[in-house]
């Protein structure tokens, strides 16, 4: 997969040919996401032609509605590496401008996918709309294919047992309400962030629970309630199972929120390397104890249901889970 947009490749090549593209922020790469990218690269296979996702940096609703943007479920880096496990030949990342959201449609059609990315083919979702008040819709899109010669094909949502089509907004709603296991069936994956080990108090290693602390690439990245967690850590030195308080130190004082990891059977300096998070289980709230001895006997609990919880949960990164989507817990 090749990134059109960075410093590498700016424009789409020549040797590329005409493309199947589709078009929309993929917050999450999630279910629905997977889908329609999944038909994406099969139809571009078929007709022989290059299949290119059409994505924007930043998220549309920080222009459009800054006041009420969403958290990001995925940063740039994390939404390129889960999209290099797609199949896909480009992806283009398009600047989301205040002049680009005063485009109409049609404008955006013919000056974006037509002209510069050489669109043959189209696939939306079914509540796609782009363009100046999201005008954008089926019914034009298909009424300019006819005229300009490409094709346009509405992809169904990915449904949940209820009923509900699979989103970002649900995505989201479960993991506010740290309903990982739903998450995890919306995504097709744990939920997980990505960030540099950096240097902290050592407290941990004087309480006998060495810890990484984490800062997270952006702070748009949607975390979590705070609590304790069941965690896995992978990064270029391994996979390691964990435990990670995400939150304060209340016994110790600090309210600062901040990711706190204590890494099973790891060993060794781990500053400076990145490392993504999956979260796997929620083990308890982030409460302050009488004293630095009732946290430590607490951390002993807390390393053994840690333990327990990724023992029993299946194999954390799966990223072409199962679809099949649960209703969510009352």
């Amino acid at each position: 997969m090749r990134v059109i947009g960075g410093p590498e490749c700016a424009e789409l090549p020549p040797s590329a040919g005409a493309t199947v593209l589709t078009v929309g922020a993929f917050d999450g790469v999630h279910c629905g996401h997977q889908d329609v990218l999944a038909r994406l690269t099969a139809r571009a296979a078929a007709s022989r032609h290059t299949s290119l996702l059409v994505t924007f940096d930043p998220h549309p609703r920080e222009v459009l509605d800054p006041d009420r943007a969403p958290a990001l479920l995925t940063t740039r880096d994390e939404k390129l590496g889960l999209l290099d496990s797609t199949g896909l030949d480009y992806v283009a990342i398009v600047p989301f401008t205040a002049e680009l959201a005063r485009r109409s449609a049609t404008e955006f059609v013919d000056e974006v996918l037509i002209q510069r990315f050489r669109m043959a083919e189209l696939l939306v979702g079914h509540d796609h709309g782009f363009g100046r008040g999201r005008e954008g819709d089926l019914a034009l899109l298909r009424s300019l294919g006819e005229r300009r010669g490409f094709r346009v094909d509405p992809v169904p949502p990915v449904l949940t047992e209820s009923g509900e089509a699979v989103s970002s907004t649900l995505v989201r709603r479960a993991i506010a309400s740290h309903d990982l296991d739903r998450a995890r069936a919306l995504l097709g994956r744990w939920y997980s962030v990505r960030g540099t080990v950096v240097e902290g108090a050592a407290r941990g290693r004087l309480l006998g629970f060495p810890t990484i602390n984490v800062e997270p690439d952006s702070s748009r990245k949607l975390l979590p309630p705070d609590g304790v967690y069941a965690v896995q850590v992978r990064g270029s030195r391994g996979r390691f199972d964990g435990m990670m308080n995400l939150g304060g130190r209340p016994t110790f004082g600090e309210q600062r929120r901040a990711l706190e990891v204590h890494m099973f059977d790891a060993t060794g300096d781990f500053y400076g390397y990145r490392v993504d998070i999956a979260f796997v289980s929620r083990l308890r709230d982030t409460v302050r104890f009488p004293s630095p001895e009732a946290l430590v006997a607490q951390l002993h609990r807390d390393a053994d249901a840690a333990r327990r919880a990724l023992t029993a949960l299946a194999e954390p990164d799966n990223l072409n889970g199962s679809t099949h989507v649960p209703p969510s817990t009352p």
